[in-house]
């Protein structure tokens, strides 16, 4: 999968304008506020997902302007395509021509892995960013993943709103138990789906930050989940079963569910040390980076294609090694980096570097 180029037309601060793009990498620099983000989050909207940082429909069109247009020629399923969004207070999304019912008609058309500082929650938030992350990946191979959550979610909120009136309700226990069959077979599903993407996962991102770290220091991964089973679903859905009949005193005294896999984690360790507690800046950029990719890295092999990847501020704290894997080692893949500093990209042996001013490109290298 490659993005030949894109136009832009009242996108948020752009100049309206055609930029061409390299198949390796592609360096978006220049000072802070001048445009490099903008451009990426362009590119990134043709995924058919939100904006990657959470923007509405108006905050993406330059001000005092109705409109934001975007065409952007790309290259997958073995062709030449053109895909064309224009935003008002909605998105109208055209694909080779063919008008699209929403601009999630262009999921699986043209896909994208995106790094962004909020991605950094992935290792210094809790954990609900590392099962949001999760979820999401497992979402884009799995179609039918979604609805387990919002099932599950859904006989969660019944639960607990059934634990906050059930103190005073005679004769609850049987109506408990109902619950908890339907929440511990449902959430087996999740977990076992969980459990099989992270064994996946953990070779591939093994295999990136050894890159990414030059061999200097290892990742590993590892599910925690209180009640998962690897032999079947059936006996994880009857430990889980079991959990919440062990614990529910104190589901019943604090009137919410405090077991199940909406507490599970994404372990993350650097040298067998927890990494959120102990490894520094640079260590933490490179964990979130390795998951990134190694998604991206499962996601081709599903689809057949390989999605392009977005490094959004990335540089910043990491040595020059961990750069220059980033810039000249990742083979393969069509890279675009934004960067501030003038000096990063002295370091790129081959590829294009694109300057941003005022909202205006220039291509000065590739």
């Amino acid at each position: 999968m490659i993005a030949r180029s894109i136009y832009t037309e009242n996108f948020r601060n752009l100049s309206p304008a055609s930029i061409e793009f390299t198949d390796g990498v592609n360096v978006i620099g220049g000072e802070n506020g001048q445009g490099k983000t903008n451009l990426l989050e362009a590119i990134c909207l043709f995924t058919g997902v939100r904006s990657f940082r959470g923007a509405k429909n108006n905050e993406l069109i330059a001000k005092g302007e109705k409109f934001a247009r975007m065409e952007l020629q790309f290259h997958a399923e073995k062709r030449d395509q053109t895909a064309q969004l224009v935003i008002t207070d909605k998105k109208q999304a055209t694909l080779n021509g063919v008008k699209l019912a929403a601009a999630t008609g262009f999921i699986g058309k043209f896909c994208a892995v995106v790094f962004s500082p909020d991605h950094m929650g992935l290792v210094k938030g809790g954990s609900a960013d590392r099962r949001k992350f999760l979820d999401g990946a497992i979402s884009q191979q799995y179609p039918a993943y979604p609805r387990l959550l919002v099932e599950y979610n859904r006989i969660l909120a019944q639960r607990n709103a059934f634990l906050k009136k059930s103190v005073s309700t005679a004769g609850f226990e049987p109506m408990l138990e109902i619950w908890d069959e339907n929440l511990s077979k449902t959430g087996a599903k999740i977990a076992c789906k969980r459990a099989e993407y992270i064994n996946r996962l953990c070779g591939k991102t093994e295999e990136i930050f050894d890159g990414i770290s030059s061999g200097r220091e290892k990742i590993s991964l590892r599910y925690q989940c209180g009640f998962f089973r690897p032999e079947s679903e059936r006996e994880t859905a009857e430990a889980m079963r079991k959990q919440l009949e062990t614990h529910r005193a104190s589901d019943l005294t604090q009137g919410c569910t405090n077991y199940g896999c909406h507490r599970d984690d994404l372990v993350i360790s650097v040298n067998d040390m927890s990494a959120r507690s102990f490894a520094s800046q640079g260590q933490k950029r490179s964990c979130v980076l390795a998951l990134k990719l190694a998604e991206a890295a499962l996601l081709e092999e599903a689809v057949g294609e390989r999605p392009i990847a977005v490094l959004d501020d990335v540089m910043s704290e990491l040595d020059g090694l961990r750069q220059d894997y980033l810039m000249n080692h990742m083979d393969g893949w069509q890279v675009f980096i934004s960067c501030c500093d003038p000096h990063t990209v002295k370091g790129l042996d081959r590829g294009r570097i694109i300057t941003v001013e005022h909202g205006k490109f220039a291509a000065v290298s590739g």
